[in-house]
């Protein structure tokens, strides 16, 4: 079973505006709703291609509720914690003319000790052996930066895999407590080691070096260029292919979605490297945050390059 945790979900509007302009009226030329968060787009990926997952998390108000109705229909499996705050809304503004995406994002509710606590209880209840457990995402205001530290170290402790695409302190934090699996971009991997990573080389570096630290494999997001891979100090580079970009909220996220999918099939992380940039190729072809289909995703891995560095 592949797990997410997505403390911050948000409803994505996705609104698509030609030659989109500051300081100036802007008509939107077509508008996508869907569910988000890093954790939720890792389950509507993994459900898109016939895995089985759970999502979990903190929902509020309308917007909660719609994002859990979409997930019922789409026939994601949840178990959210709902509170009385509301759920953020996120904009995404794509120009596909002048190939620009710009995100507008709101903070989201406050949550308190309680609802961390209920929230880690839920969890804890869910995680067996050999589960694969996803905290993506930021944290709404209120939840300490050690906080994933200590629900990583648990649910090693319930013999589960622990994925961790964090950011800042979430990060640095959740890093001490040894993830199975962390998947930094480039930025992120600059704030997380307090160095500049300027060429391949200096990823690569980086990349060694959270796996010196105990992390069993470093994902480095390189945008366009593709992302390498990082285990017992091994490195795999895979590119990106040319494709058409219609959106690309969530490609990440459907790169993470299919490696963990990968590993629950049992397939070696060579393999699950490239399928996960399959996914993450195709998925930015589609509207807003969908996924792709199993169908498309297998028609972009026979073009996937992967090699050595």
């Amino acid at each position: 079973m592949i797990i997410t945790m997505t403390l911050n979900p948000a409803l994505d509007k996705t609104a698509y505006i030609p030659d989109f302009a500051v300081d100036q009226v802007n008509r939107i030329q077509d508008i996508h709703l869907d569910p988000g968060g890093k954790g939720i787009n890792v389950c509507k990926v993994v459900n898109a291609l016939g895995g089985k997952s759970l999502a979990m998390g903190i929902l509020g108000g309308d917007a909660g509720r719609y994002i859990k109705s979409r997930l019922d229909e789409m026939g994601v499996e949840n178990d959210f914690l709902f509170i009385d705050g509301d759920t953020r809304t996120n904009l995404k503004v794509v120009d596909e003319k002048n190939k620009t995406y710009t995100d507008i994002n709101e903070p989201g509710p406050t949550v308190d000790a309680t609802v961390i606590s209920v929230l880690g209880e839920k969890l804890f209840a869910r995680v067996g052996e050999g589960d694969i457990v996803v905290f993506a995402g930021g944290a709404p205001r209120g939840v300490p930066e050690d906080l994933l530290k200590a629900w990583t170290q648990r649910c090693k402790e319930l013999g589960a895999y622990v994925y961790a695409d964090l950011d800042g302190a979430l990060l640095a934090r959740a890093v001490e407590a040894a993830p199975y699996l962390v998947k930094p971009n480039d930025a992120e991997l600059s704030r997380l080691l307090g160095r500049p990573m300027e060429t391949t080389e200096d990823l690569v570096s980086g990349a060694r070096e959270l796996v010196s630290r105990g992390v069993g494999l470093a994902v480095v997001s390189l945008g366009s260029k593709g992302a390498l891979f990082c285990k017992d100090g091994e490195i795999l580079l895979a590119q990106n292919l040319e494709v058409d970009v219609r959106s690309t909220v969530g490609a990440g996220d459907s790169m993470l979605a299919a490696f963990a999918w990968c590993q629950d099939r049992g397939l070696d992380w060579k393999e699950a490297a490239r399928w996960a940039m399959a996914t993450a190729n195709a998925k930015v072809t589609e509207e807003g945050s969908s996924p792709p289909s199993l169908d498309k995703v297998k028609e972009f891995y026979s073009c996937v390059v992967c090699h050595g560095v």
